[in-house]
């Protein structure tokens, strides 16, 4: 996800290390330590969170999902059985969760990756399938890991329906909503992201979505107590026999001892934009995204393979008429990606999808606007003719008026431009 890092963040960065507070522990950082609990209960307000909720701040969204796997692990599974436990994750959850699982002890025997519906989002059914399965042959499912915004299209899987199975098996449902989950501070959008709140934990980053520098991340845990079930420890050089009563030293909730005041920039920030401006800025995305994907639809040639969702979009270059072999589509669309960036245009880069190679527009710089995007667009059309041109041989396979598609990709989403139109 591209970082727009308000200027407002780049003065709390400067202050906060200018200050150079450790943030370990109240004794320390008393200031600070107020002003992270008061964000973090204000932020699990937004995602509707219970009062019951607590957090820290850490590096950014791979940390606040190990910590989310960590707790799952130790609050869900008896520590003699621990190789017996099962963790379901989609085909499009984020890298960050395979290997905060393995740093946390749990093999790939352990892990089901299950596959997403037409829409990119976590199959219910199969994922229902899967747990009973593996509760038939004596296994413990545990955890159940949901996204809120995937890196890969922007899809929300449906989340009351993950919080229904996780409720009804009695296991841990961990949201990854490090990108999408500040679609909560919308006041336009913020339904998209319904049913957050029933998570058990959630990650977020504030330096994806709430323009804050690289280095914001955030856990919030339904129940804090369970933090502390992971993460308290003591040890006489560190005793906080200062601390008043509901004050939080955040070595006791976190895994990092040392760490710096993470929460001052994104407070600073918020302080003074409001929570109705940051709210208006993360619709500037949404309305961006929305706009490339009408602007392709209008052009042709060009088959959306996930409409936009949140503020990404995704889509290829598959010129309406022409038969051509799928290896020479993706090697055209990532021609295009290349002299997208070496001509200095944008940085649309590709992805896999399917087994197919795609490019995606992500768009949350609020200083971008509608016409933007359009030129970008125009742009990146008049590339991909050149590119099509390059290749005189597709050109004498032109066919009319049959428009044929990657089955792979066709989904009910993903229909050919002439159809949709």
């Amino acid at each position: 996800m591209p970082a727009y890092p308000s200027p407002l963040a780049w003065i709390g960065d400067l202050l906060t290390s200018v200050f150079n507070v450790n943030a370990a522990m109240w004794n320390n950082s008393s200031g600070p330590s107020v002003v992270e609990n008061t964000l973090l209960r204000w932020l699990a307000e937004q995602a509707g969170l219970p009062p019951s909720t607590a957090g820290c701040f850490v590096s950014g969204g791979s940390m606040a999902n190990m910590t989310a796997v960590v707790m799952a692990r130790d609050n869900m599974l008896p520590q003699n059985r621990r190789s017996d436990g099962v963790v379901y994750i989609s085909d499009q959850t984020h890298m960050s969760l395979a290997k905060g699982l393995h740093m946390a002890g749990f093999c790939d025997y352990q892990i089901r990756t299950l596959p997403t519906d037409q829409n990119f989002r976590f199959d219910l059914e199969s994922l229902s399938q899967a747990i009973l399965t593996d509760k038939a042959s004596g296994l413990l499912p545990f955890l159940i890991v949901g996204s809120c915004g995937t890196t890969n299209t922007g899809s929300i899987d449906p989340l009351h329906g993950l919080a229904d199975l996780a409720e009804k098996h009695s296991m841990w449902l961990h949201v990854d909503g490090a990108y999408g989950a500040s679609i909560s501070l919308s006041k336009t959008n913020r339904y998209l992201a319904d049913g957050l709140g029933r998570a058990d934990s959630v990650s977020w980053d504030a330096h994806k979505w709430l323009f804050q520098t690289i280095g914001s991340g955030i856990l919030l845990a339904r129940d804090g107590r369970k933090l502390e079930k992971s993460f308290s420890m003591e040890a006489d050089y560190i005793r906080t026999t200062r601390a008043p009563d509901g004050s939080t030293s955040f070595y006791n909730v976190s895994p990092e001892l040392s760490r710096p005041s993470r929460a001052m920039s994104l407070w600073f920030t918020l302080k003074v934009l409001g929570h109705d401006r940051i709210g208006q800025m993360i619709d500037q995305g949404v309305i961006l995204a929305s706009t490339a994907e009408h602007e392709l639809r209008r052009l042709g040639d060009w088959e959306i393979v996930s409409p936009a969702t949140l503020s990404v979009v995704v889509f290829r270059y598959s010129p309406f008429g022409l038969v051509i072999d799928e290896k020479e589509l993706d090697a055209m669309n990532v021609a295009i990606s290349k002299r997208l960036i070496a001509e200095n245009i944008a940085a649309i880069f590709t992805t896999k999808l399917r087994g197919c190679t795609v490019l995606r527009l992500c768009v949350i710089n609020p200083l971008v606007q509608q016409e933007n995007v359009r030129r970008i667009i125009q742009q990146m059309h008049r590339i991909a003719q050149k590119e099509l041109a390059l290749r005189p041989g597709l050109m004498e396979s032109l066919i009319s008026p049959i428009y044929l598609r990657p089955e792979s990709l066709t989904t009910a989403t993903a229909q050919p431009i002439a159809q949709q139109e």
